[in-house]
Order: C-alpha cells, then sequence, then structure tokens
C-alpha cells in the first residue's frame, strides 16, 4: 500500500477517481442539470446546421448536372466535424462536450460519468436532435421532405452487415479520440503533446464522414440518426434503425475496453493490486 502511495506522489499528473455508479448528491447541485441542458442545446444546434448542409448539398444536386455543384461530400464531412469543433469547445467546461449517446455510453463505462448523468445526458441529446431537425423542417417542410430529410440510411449495393461495421469501426474511431484526446495523462512531462482537445474530435468526426458518408450517410451518433428518422418518418429510415444504435453503442464499449484495460494498463493494475491484497 505505501508503494502504491509513493508511485502515486511521484506521478506528475493527476488521476481523477472513478465516477460513482450513483451520487445522490449531484442530482441536487444545479450545475448538473445546466449540463443536461447544456447537451440538448449543442445537440439542436448541432443537427440543425448539420442536416440543413445535407439536404441543400441534394438539391443543389438534383437542379444541376454539375458532379462538382454544392459542398460536396467533403463539404458535408467538414460541416459534421467543423460544428462538433465548435460546440465540444463551447460546452467541455460545462457537460464535457459530448454530445452523442455513444460517447456518453463510452464514457459511463470507464467510469467518468455516473449512470443518472448517462441516462440524462442522452436523452436530452436525442430530444435536442428531434428539436433540431425539426426546426429545418418547419422552416420549410417540402424542400426538407423532398431532398430526404437528412436520415441515414443504408446505401445501395451495401448489406446490413457492412453497414453496421462500418458503425463500429467509425465510432471507435471517434470514441478512441475522445479518450486520447482527454486523456489526464497527457499532462505528464514525459507524454505532454500540446492539443486543444476538441479539434482532434472534430477532424475524426470529418475522416470518418469521408469514409463512410458512402456506405451509411454516416450515423456514429445514435442521437443525429434517430432525430432525422423522427422528423422524416419514412420506412427505409426506421428499418435501418437499428444500425445506428447497435454499431455506434457496440464500437463506443471497445473504445472504452481498449484505452482503460489496454493502453491505460487498467487489467494489470488491477491483477497487481489483487495479488499485493493476498500477501496482506
Amino acid at each position: 500500500m505505501t508503494q502504491e502511495v509513493a508511485t502515486e506522489a511521484a506521478k506528475d499528473y493527476h488521476e481523477p477517481p472513478p465516477a460513482p455508479f450513483i451520487d445522490p448528491k449531484e442530482l441536487t447541485k444545479w450545475s448538473f442539470y445546466r449540463a443536461v441542458i447544456a447537451e440538448f442545446v449543442a445537440t439542436l444546434l448541432f443537427l440543425y446546421v448539420t442536416v440543413l448542409t445535407v439536404i441543400g448539398y441534394k438539391s443543389q444536386m438534383s437542379r444541376s448536372s454539375d458532379p462538382c455543384g454544392g459542398v460536396g461530400v467533403l463539404g458535408i464531412a467538414w460541416a459534421f466535424g467543423a460544428m462538433i469543433f465548435v460546440l465540444v469547445y463551447c460546452t467541455a467546461g460545462i457537460s464535457g462536450g459530448h454530445i452523442n449517446p455513444a460517447v456518453t455510453f463510452g464514457l459511463f463505462l470507464a467510469r467518468k460519468v455516473s449512470l443518472p448523468r448517462a441516462v440524462l445526458y442522452i436523452g436530452a441529446q436525442c430530444l435536442g436532435a428531434i428539436c433540431g431537425v425539426g426546426i429545418v423542417k418547419g422552416l420549410n417542410p417540402n424542400y426538407y421532405n423532398n431532398n430526404g430529410g437528412g436520415a441515414n440510411e443504408l446505401s445501395d449495393g451495401y448489406n446490413k452487415g457492412t453497414g453496421l461495421a462500418a458503425e463500429i469501426i467509425g465510432t471507435f474511431v471517434l470514441c478512441y479520440t475522445v479518450f486520447s484526446a482527454t486523456d489526464p495523462k497527457r499532462n505528464a512531462r514525459d507524454s505532454y503533446v500540446p492539443v486543444l482537445a476538441p479539434l482532434p474530435i472534430g477532424f475524426a468526426v470529418f475522416v470518418v464522414h469521408l469514409a463512410t458518408i458512402p456506405i451509411t450517410g454516416t450515423g456514429i451518433n445514435p442521437a443525429r440518426s434517430l432525430g432525422a428518422a423522427v422528423i422524416y418518418n419514412k420506412e427505409k429510415a426506421w428499418d435501418d434503425q437499428w444500425i445506428f444504435w447497435v454499431g455506434p453503442l457496440i464500437g463506443a464499449a471497445i473504445a472504452a475496453f481498449y484505452h482503460q484495460f489496454i493502453l491505460r494498463a487498467g487489467a494489470a493494475r488491477a491483477l497487481q493490486s489483487f495479488r499485493s491484497s493476498t500477501h496482506v
């Protein structure tokens, strides 16, 4: 035990304790509910801007024979990545800047957030996404419906297994980046890399969209997919909806396990602690 304390004291970074599974005191604080509101508003803004970008591009393509017309797939990917960068930057100090149920789920599995916080965050994100897409449709219903509503659907030529794999891998990349960019060990003298955390997270969203837009339209965010499906409300969007929940949640779980137990050696530390306790 003395050796463990000495080792902890020798570290030049602070390792925060695991979040409690349920913390009753948390529910009595205004900061908790302020964070939930921040997640709602951020996800609303995220869906408003990105869905408008998607349907705007489709509208331009339907009215022009120029394959380079509109913002293109590159522009859509930039819209998603840039909005995540902006919103994570704005909300990180309030709620942690999750803006994605898969990210919240991964952080919960890694014991970075409590169960009540995770549940309320996910609820706020889903509600914010629905409201954000609802505003887009409210501005011009015909324009919205005629251009696909920004809904995530499996593209022709791909089977559901391929779509699921794309969502798992894409969300793994995103959540792995989130864990790495927010790792407290980055402050250690021997491994410090100056980084603005929202920047690599936004770039992760950008590159994943470039890779998977042709396959699934890119979900990697169950709230984004749900919000568009609820407001667009077409059969194809609902038939494929499970892919955009199961895939991201699996990808987030794998990222949490990989970072906590492989990169941060959580399993080795637990085993060492167990072995030490057997000799007490």
